[in-house]
């Protein structure tokens, strides 16, 4: 009798126990995120999958990697994509009307970059009546308009910006087809491999933080209306694991390094790490609160409105909504 009551005692809370495991993994909702595969813009996803912040925060998210952030609005706007985390085109479709600004990861500091190949180009004055090639609409893009108005070059006059995208961009620099590339992190790295001789005249630094270059988080229209309690689950999961990664970066550098970006040597990859600007979850706050990061936005705006032609553009202040972030975060 004491063996079949403790048999029936053990199915009985083996019955109950098995709900609540099936009720726990139907609490995970299914985000569907769109990424590019960098680590100013993936840093924090990876970092939060390995460490399980994602799933303890009740998300599942579905990555879907895409070469450019063109590309990843494209997708999202055509409804296959849930969320997206993406560089300047932050600033763009948004601007559109289509999309909505949640979230912001860092600041892309150094990333965007210019190689030459030619060494009687040593400046990027010198890049007069040159080709270069790039990815239009990008980070890489607005950096380049910003550089070479800098030195005095029109855009549109001085030089040939030859639009690929950015795997074929380096591919023509590292070929010859071209004598300079403007480009984001990692890509700098086939450049330093595959052309010994190439030189970086400039980056994205320089023009900090008058023309600082964000990247972050949107999500579909529909989206963003219906499920801000899923916006919120991901901006509380999001900061945890920012936070983290600040408080050890050398660790977490190690941690993508050696699951995401294999083929990068550390060192190299602790170097691409840097090239970024991260704040953390406190004093991103303050830059939400204060209108610090609306205006960068609005500046990467203005470049798209001017170069990509926007009829009656969206406002970073409409676009971009802090009140997620602000009512997550508390100060």
């Amino acid at each position: 009798m004491t063996i079949r009551r403790r048999a029936l005692l053990q199915a009985t809370a083996a019955s109950l126990a098995t709900p609540s495991l099936a009720a726990f993994a139907q609490a995970k909702t299914k985000v569907r995120v769109g990424y590019l595969h960098t680590p100013a813009v993936d840093g924090q996803i990876w970092i939060g999958e390995h460490s399980g912040t994602w799933a303890r925060h009740g998300l599942d998210l579905e990555m879907i990697k895409f070469t450019t952030g063109l590309e990843l609005f494209q997708a999202m706007i055509g409804g296959s994509l849930d969320v997206l985390s993406t560089g300047a085109v932050v600033s763009n479709f948004p601007a559109r009307g289509q999309g909505k600004v949640f979230l912001i990861n860092d600041i892309e500091y150094a990333t965007a970059q210019l190689w030459v190949r030619d060494p009687s180009i040593k400046t990027v004055a010198d890049l007069k009546g040159k080709q270069i090639s790039t990815t239009t609409g990008t980070t890489a893009h607005v950096f380049l308009d910003l550089a070479l108005r800098d030195a005095g070059l029109d855009p549109n006059k001085d030089v040939h910006i030859v639009n690929q995208r950015m795997a074929e961009a380096v591919t023509s620099f590292v070929s010859g087809a071209v004598p300079a590339v403007a480009l984001w992190v990692p890509f700098d790295q086939t450049v330093r491999k595959q052309v010994p001789g190439a030189r970086k005249i400039s980056d994205a630094s320089k023009f900090f933080p008058k023309a600082a270059i964000v990247d972050g988080w949107a999500a579909r229209n529909d989206y963003f209306d219906d499920h801000k309690p899923v916006l919120e689950k991901i901006i509380a999961a999001w900061a945890e694991v920012n936070d983290a990664m600040l408080a050890n970066f050398d660790a977490a550098a190690k941690t993508l390094q050696e699951t995401q970006y294999k083929e990068i040597p550390l060192a190299d990859f602790k170097e691409a790490m840097s090239y970024s600007k991260y704040y953390s979850s406190a004093e991103w706050r303050k830059l939400y609160v204060d209108g610090t990061v609306t205006k960068w936005l609005q500046q990467v705006t203005d470049f798209f409105v001017k170069v990509g032609n926007i009829q009656s553009p969206v406002a970073a202040s409409t676009y971009f909504d802090p009140q997620l972030y602000e009512k997550v975060i508390k100060g």
